[in-house]
């Protein structure tokens, strides 16, 4: 089934009925949707501890384990399910990431008052990302960029009006001249494109 063409409440219905192929292009057309949620929510501190694209993958993972439990039929119902897995994991990892750093502190030695040798807060985790981190950072948002220029204006225009103002795709399709389908259809085609984009040659 074309994933630009494709219905996400044919490819729910066939996934409930059994069909992993469905279900495996219902999760793949929402992967740069979620990428982005991911990539604007990870704090640069966390990037070294788990990228945006390891969450996606693991928010994927659960969504193939837990789908029973997933109730909607629409594709709007089916992005807020997979943003609340991702969020979910998002959280879970801040947390691990916040006891690991207090562990960290609670295992420091406490020197002797006016000992020299060392400078105050030294040895302390720092809460300022590391500049490997600002660094992968950085090229993991210029790649994005880059990728989002070189698409066609149409594909652009109507991933930044789902992605950054969050609208539906019947305002999508208004400010665009279009019908809410053909809109669906176009932001299928445009994030499809831009993970062709973001994946590079192969």
């Amino acid at each position: 089934m074309d994933k630009a063409a494709g219905d996400a409440a044919q490819w729910l219905h066939a996934a409930r009925a059994g069909s992993r192929e469905a279900l495996g292009e219902a999760l793949e057309a929402c992967r740069v949707y979620l990428l982005l949620l991911a990539q604007e929510e990870l704090d640069p501190a966390l990037q070294a501890k788990g990228g945006a694209s390891d969450l996606v993958q693991q928010t994927f993972m659960e969504a193939q384990q837990d789908f029973a439990r997933f109730q909607g039929s629409s594709e709007g119902e089916w992005l807020a399910w997979l943003r609340q897995l991702l969020v979910h994991n998002l959280a879970n990892l801040r947390r691990s990431y916040r006891q690991t750093n207090k562990r960290r502190i609670d295992r420091e030695v406490r020197l002797p008052a006016g000992h020299s040798s060392v400078t105050p807060g030294q040895g302390l985790p720092s809460a300022t990302p590391t500049p490997s981190v600002d660094a992968m950072r950085r090229e993991q948002s210029e790649a994005l960029g880059r990728a989002l220029a070189r698409l066609p204006e149409e594909y652009r225009q109507v991933i930044l009006l789902r992605y950054q103002e969050e609208n539906s795709f019947e305002e999508i399709g208004q400010q665009m001249q279009r019908s809410p389908n053909a809109a669906r259809k176009l932001w299928l085609r445009a994030i499809e494109r831009l993970q062709q984009e973001l994946d590079g040659p192969p």
